[in-house]
């Protein structure tokens, strides 16, 4: 990524992010639909109620397990082989180990954490088993999760790509025998998607088990290793601890939500999975900007960074602009697609004007967090995360308190904490990199002329 035109070479390298992290959507997605189209706005309630509690305890076992991915592409680009097979073997420990806590706890406290968000007494029981059986499901979802960080981190993206494909055919296809045909209601929803996401895990891993020498694990790579683990873990944590923070605020934001009642659940369920799509170009764009600054800060092209993000600015305000005019005039329609209650379809077509005048800084939240990331400033993800949990936390309040907006607070408050950590981020990028890594025009050409001088990472 140091030579050629930038916004191509970004393109090319998000292309296949995008596609993996679309199906990855459709998981979500197709239970939204069926529940909601099958069942009603009460099921569909029910389903997104769970979500944001879901994802925490999902977030924070998989964030630990991410650092064993690191650790083993690390290992894997010094060609330490024997290594690379104990950091396999024991990130699997850890992976699992997180994954059977967070999954234990979550179950046992389900009904609390429901009660306590004020989950409406109508869908309260749906929401507890469908909850339940997303908790139950955590240890297998990560066999999935497990098998594909080990994959990337030696090289291989597709395979898990191939695998998740299969399983969210699987998943719609479960989905409409479960919940359409033998009449499982939200149970039969979460079993879909339960077992889908266990068929790709084993599958993925069978397969990495016979083509690759990597995980052809011989007695003496089955110890445990404190020191990789060590490791593993301490990089871990600060991911866990990002998407923790932005899990707790979605569940104190959803809190806010079910206040409102079942019609406002539910409209919050589908703006939330249609939002999720819109997000994941931005996404792609991020991860593609990270490889991408981080190659040419080393290559001590800094001048090619300033190119590619102003380019990757320019296509993100093309999106933008592209899906404030798809919500604006097809919002209902899109809304339309998951539930056929009308109530419903108003508020979530409505709220989908509302948030949609804020996408433009929800793109860059992603491209300049990727570039930060990719030049060494990785931590103000974590610092970006704070600001994002403050935003849902207290704009609720001061909106619900000092304004007489009523149920659009929910999504004014989305749309403002997008604002505020766009922004947040531009300054970072203006004030750190331009500062610190050279990226000013007159101090790249310094750095260039002066490779000796050594660029400061975070």
């Amino acid at each position: 990524m140091t030579e050629g035109k930038p916004i191509v070479l970004l393109a090319l390298f998000a292309l296949p992010l995008l596609l993996g992290n679309l199906f990855q959507q459709a998981y979500n997605i197709a239970d939204t639909i069926i529940v909601g189209k099958l069942l009603g706005k009460d099921a569909l309630a029910a389903v997104g109620a769970t979500g944001s509690v879901s994802f925490l305890f999902f977030s924070v076992s998989n964030g630990i397990g991410s650092g064993g991915g690191i650790v083993t592409a690390q290992l894997f680009g010094a060609g330490r082989k024997d290594d690379v097979k104990r950091a396999i073997v024991n990130s699997a420990y850890i992976m699992f180990t997180a994954a059977l806590i967070m999954g234990s706890i979550a179950f046992a406290l389900v009904p609390t954490v429901l009660r306590f968000m004020g989950t409406p007494a109508e869908i309260l029981p749906d929401s507890i088993t469908y909850m339940r059986m997303t908790c139950a499901s955590v240890p297998l979802v990560a066999v999935y999760n497990y098998a594909a960080s080990m994959q990337r981190a030696l090289g291989d993206s597709r395979t898990p790509l191939y695998f998740l494909i299969v399983a969210s055919l699987l998943n719609v296809g479960m989905d409409l025998l479960f919940v359409g045909v033998f009449g499982l209601g939200v149970f039969g929803a979460a079993l879909a998607t339960m077992l889908s996401q266990l068929l790709a895990g084993l599958g993925s891993l069978l397969y990495a088990i016979r083509t690759n020498e990597y995980f052809r694990i011989d007695k003496e790579h089955m110890r445990f290793d404190p020191v990789i683990s060590k490791r593993a873990v301490r990089l871990g944590i600060p991911l866990a601890l990002q998407w923790s923070m932005i899990a707790i605020s979605t569940t104190a934001l959803q809190r806010v939500v079910n206040t409102f009642g079942t019609i406002a659940v539910a409209a919050y369920t589908a703006t939330n999975r249609l939002e999720q799509l819109v997000q994941q170009p931005y996404g792609s764009m991020s991860m593609a900007l990270s490889n991408y600054s981080g190659q040419n800060i080393g290559a001590k092209k800094p001048e090619r960074i300033r190119e590619g993000l102003r380019q990757s600015f320019a296509a993100v305000g093309a999106f933008s602009v592209l899906m404030f005019i798809v919500m604006q005039v097809f919002g209902n329609n899109l809304i339309g697609m998951f539930v056929s209650d009308k109530d419903v379809i108003a508020m979530g077509g409505r709220a989908l004007r509302i948030t949609s005048f804020f996408y433009l800084f929800l793109g860059l939240i992603y491209v300049t967090r990727g570039t930060l990331n990719g030049v060494g400033d990785a931590f103000f993800s974590f610092v970006n995360g704070i600001v994002e949990m403050f935003g849902r936390i207290c704009l609720p309040f001061l909106l619900l308190g000092y304004t007489n907006i009523g149920v659009w607070a929910i999504w004014l408050t989305a749309g403002l904490t997008w604002m505020i950590a766009g922004i947040s981020c531009v300054l970072r990028y203006r004030s750190w990199v331009v500062k610190k890594s050279g990226l000013k025009r007159g101090g790249a050409d310094s750095n260039v002329e002066k490779p000796d001088k050594p660029i400061r990472v975070a």
